[in-house]
C-alpha cells in the first residue's frame, strides 16, 4: 500500500496495487484499488438526468417543419425490442418500458459494463 496526496483537497488516501496471474489465458492483470477520496461522497449526491429512448428516426427539416397536431412519426424499433436508458448521449442499460402509477417506467433487463459508461462520459 501507499499513500498518495488527493488531487481536489492535498490531504493523503491509500492506494493499493494487486496483481492476478491466474487468468485462464495466462495473461497477467493489475489492479489499482483507490480508498474513496473524502470529496467522493459529495458527488454521489449528485442528481443527473436519465432520458428513455424508444427509437430515433432522422427527417429531413422539410418534414420536421411540415409537421402538426396528430401528425405520427415512425421510429426504428418494434414494440417488443427493449428500450434504451442513456445517460447524457451514453447509453447504460435496456429494459422493457412499463406504466408505474400513469407514468412511463423502465424495467431494467440489461445493465451495459460500468467501465463503458465511465469511460464514455
Amino acid at each position: 500500500m501507499s499513500e498518495n496526496l488527493s488531487r481536489s483537497t492535498g490531504e493523503p488516501f491509500m492506494s493499493q496495487t494487486y496483481s492476478d496471474q491466474g487468468s485462464a489465458d495466462g495473461m497477467q492483470a493489475d489492479y489499482n484499488v483507490t480508498a474513496h477520496e473524502p470529496n467522493l461522497d459529495l458527488l454521489l449526491e449528485v442528481s443527473l438526468n436519465l432520458t428513455l429512448r424508444f427509437g430515433q428516426r432522422t427527417l429531413p427539416l422539410r418534414e420536421i417543419v411540415n409537421l402538426n397536431t396528430g401528425a405520427i412519426v415512425e421510429l426504428d424499433r418494434q414494440v417488443e425490442e427493449p428500450a434504451d436508458l442513456l445517460l447524457g448521449e451514453k447509453v447504460i442499460a435496456k429494459g422493457q418500458v412499463v406504466i408505474v402509477d400513469g407514468n412511463y417506467g423502465l424495467r431494467i433487463t440489461e445493465v451495459l459494463d460500468a467501465r463503458q459508461h465511465i469511460g464514455g462520459l
